[in-house]
């Protein structure tokens, strides 16, 4: 009998989803190696490989076997032939573009385990989707806002999102896809750099925030009476001074926030949020030669850096921290710490901190492959954004379910 792969789903399965992986049709006891690749938009290729023995009775199955040293990855991991997907050019970092179009993902069983190849035996492809069937997609361009709002299938009124991303400017679109197949109305917003948005704002005006919430509320889909925000980074420091200053925010999930304005100030009506003074001369060269950049940001817990700290203890709503404690871009387990003693202090119980050991800036959707280096947003040079490959997966897997949860429990 020829070898076969099988997969389940079988076809198709969301970027999100845990995808079963087995062989059938070996011989009894055989080595083999599995390997995934899979293109990004820009035709860049990710690949992953990992060593295995089968059964006395020529089975495979990822979910009972664990892969033998020598590849990407060794140990019994189900799903480590796409989190250990690594890219060929080093630091390309997989996104995103088109969340219409899905991945197609390539899997072929090799024999033996030698460095090279040997007899391929078996292949399959799979589709891996960021739209479950009947998500719809909304470019939106209401007043000034530009953005696109995903609605799960069904006439229904849904929990309310609002997906604000970091730096990198330009419109993200998805960590909010995915979010709608699991039955919330997500909006991913751009703020910069986006069609007619500013390209170097001087500061970011919560006025055009408050339009999007407003948005969202007036939505006959979205089930009132506030919203929940989703941010990262910038992303997350921007939902928290949302939080601060506006109504009808419920819940707020952060990834790996700096809790003062960095980079762009706010401003809301006359009150101005200065941002903190960066220290570029602080940045430490590692031994790889690139540059970690955790301690450049003044220390907003000290003056005279605290004129720039966000007034979280204004907000009303449900905060959830999630931070990675080797951040090496903003020292977001300190923040949150630090932050969260603060509203203690004043009595309060809104906030929880969920908090991953060897976990790095980048907190994505789970399966994205880890991505250890990166450019900084405001410097444009490598920079060190810290983590480590396998506990990194298992964070953004951990964090994913979590910020579901809290969703449901307070939207």
């Amino acid at each position: 009998m020829a070898a076969s792969i099988r997969l389940s789903p079988a076809a198709r399965s969301l970027f999100d989803e845990p995808l079963a992986i087995a062989v059938q049709g070996l011989g009894p006891r055989q080595h083999v190696t599995l390997q995934t690749s899979l293109r990004d938009e820009t035709g860049e290729l990710f690949q992953a490989s990992a060593r295995y023995q089968a059964g006395d009775d020529g089975q495979l199955d990822l979910a009972r076997c664990p892969a033998l040293p020598g590849g990407s990855f060794s140990g019994l991991e189900p799903m480590g032939l796409l989190w250990a997907l690594q890219p060929q050019k080093p630091f390309w970092r997989l996104v995103k573009r088109d969340v219409q179009s899905p991945f197609l993902l390539q899997l072929e069983v090799f024999e033996g385990h030698g460095e090279r190849p040997g007899r391929l035996l078996a292949q399959e492809q799979h589709e891996r989707a960021f739209l479950r069937e009947g998500v719809r997609r909304v470019p939106v361009r209401e007043g000034r806002i530009r953005a696109t709002l995903f609605l799960p299938p069904g006439e229904d009124t849904f929990p309310g999102i609002i997906d604000i991303h970091g730096l990198g400017g330009g419109l993200f679109e998805p960590r909010a896809s995915l979010l709608a197949n699991h039955g919330f109305a997500t909006l991913a917003l751009a703020y910069y750099q986006f069609e007619d948005l500013p390209q170097k704002p001087k500061e970011l005006h919560l006025e055009y925030f408050e339009e999007a919430v407003n948005y969202m509320l007036q939505h006959p889909q979205v089930k009132g009476p506030g919203v929940g925000l989703l941010g990262f980074s910038k992303g997350a420091e921007v939902s928290l001074a949302m939080a601060a200053f506006l109504k009808n925010i419920m819940a707020v999930a952060s990834l790996n926030a700096p809790i003062a304005a960095t980079c762009i100030p706010f401003s809301y009506k006359d009150k101005i949020i200065p941002s903190l003074t960066l220290y570029e001369n602080k940045a430490k060269a590692t031994n790889s030669k690139f540059l970690d950049y955790s301690d450049i940001l003044e220390d907003p817990f000290q003056a005279p850096g605290n004129q720039s700290l966000i007034p979280v203890e204004k907000a009303e709503a449900q905060l959830l921290f999630i931070v990675g404690q080797d951040d090496r871009i903003v020292k977001s387990e300190y923040f949150a710490t630090e932050v969260c003693k603060r509203l203690q202090a004043q009595g309060k119980g809104n906030f929880q901190i969920l908090s991953y050991p060897g976990t790095g800036h980048c907190v994505d959707p789970p399966f994205f492959p880890w991505c250890p280096i990166g450019s900084h947003p405001v410097f444009h040079k490598r920079a060190v954004l810290g983590g480590e490959l396998q506990a990194s997966s298992k964070a953004q897997v951990h964090a994913w379910s979590q910020i579901q949860t809290f969703f449901r429990k307070y939207l």
